[in-house]
């Protein structure tokens, strides 16, 4: 470091003294200074998912398509996959499975590289193929493509708070046996903001899924979002609806429970957390936490650098790995934590 650099440094921190000063302190974890140098590279534990080895536990969780921009940002979201060894989940693919004006926004597996990519439908598209006999259109539409496997997002709160939402005949959980019994590729179920509670988490670690996804409370609610697009009074009388749901440290909580008590009745390879991850060290705080194989997602960050463009995509990304590899290197979990 010049004299100079120093000189500026110095400065800076005269400069910056009163505006540095936290009160607040992430009480989850110790932090141990004093046991490791600084990690000489990014690499964070590796994981396999889908059969595909991700350099980091980080998952793009479906958000967007169908819709003018949707064909950009899968590509640049695609592309930072590629770069940084990350998984997956494209929006609704409805508009593959109809063929659609839209559905060349989905087809980016050659910008993918060989990383983890699952098309994705909802419960209530997948019920209709069934009573219609057409279920082989969504093997068609996994396979047009080239994705690993199946995202099924289970929304019913959603569908009844839309104003034109769809109905469940069956419940859920008949409907993903059913796709499960006649696929062969891999198999992720998701819900879409307000979580799942302990008996449906229990059905879904049962179950020979590739992952459980946990869609939970603090993220993007997408019932309220729907309910938004009320009229006001009708509105103001479902409000309460929005409320309800898990938060993703509930569910972690209960997956652990409900993992100890099957031992192997467990079928469910991995937990993907999603839903109020802020940041890193949300992710790291969930990772450790677990006792079961998982990995964390994002939706909302992503879309909004991926807006942003190339650059800010790619910074966002290299920040996370990078405070990643710190978190592994520095932080431990408390056992109250």
């Amino acid at each position: 470091m010049t004299k100079s650099t120093i000189s500026s440094r110095k400065l800076d921190h005269i400069q910056l003294a009163f505006e540095s000063q936290l009160s607040d302190v992430d009480s989850r974890f110790y932090y141990e200074p004093m046991l490791s140098a600084h990690p000489v590279t990014l690499d964070v534990p590796a994981l396999t998912l889908a059969g595909v080895e991700m350099k980091a536990p980080i998952w793009i969780s479906s958000m967007t398509g169908g819709a003018a921009l949707a064909g950009k940002i899968n590509l640049l979201l695609a592309e930072v996959c590629k770069a940084y060894g990350l998984g997956m989940g494209l929006g609704s693919c409805r508009p593959v499975l109809e063929n659609s004006e839209y559905s060349k926004d989905f087809e980016i597996r050659k910008h993918m590289g060989d990383q983890p990519l699952f098309a994705n439908l909802g419960i209530a598209q997948i019920e209709e193929l069934i009573q219609q006999g057409q279920l082989q259109k969504m093997v068609d539409m996994v396979n047009r493509l080239e994705a690993n496997g199946l995202i099924v997002h289970v929304n019913p709160l959603q569908e009844w708070m839309q104003p034109e939402g769809d109905r469940f005949v069956k419940s859920p959980l008949e409907t993903i046996q059913r796709v499960l019994d006649f696929v062969k590729f891999p198999v992720i179920v998701k819900e879409v903001g307000q979580g799942f509670g302990p008996k449906s988490l229990e059905a879904l670690l049962k179950l020979p899924l590739e992952a459980l996804d946990y869609g939970a409370f603090g993220g993007t609610n997408f019932s309220k979002l729907e309910n938004l697009r009320r009229e006001s009074l009708e509105r103001s009388l479902l409000e309460p609806v929005q409320h309800v749901g898990h938060t993703a440290v509930e569910m972690t909580q209960w997956v652990n429970q409900i993992s100890a008590r099957l031992g192997q009745g467990v079928n469910c390879k991995r937990v993907i957390v999603s839903g109020g991850i802020m940041n890193f060290l949300d992710g790291y705080y969930h990772l450790q936490k677990l006792q079961v194989p998982s990995l964390y997602a994002q939706a909302s960050p992503f879309l909004k650098y991926a807006l942003e463009g190339e650059t800010a995509l790619h910074q966002f990304v290299e920040a996370q790995v990078k405070g990643l590899a710190l978190a592994h290197t520095y932080l431990t979990l408390k056992e109250n934590a």
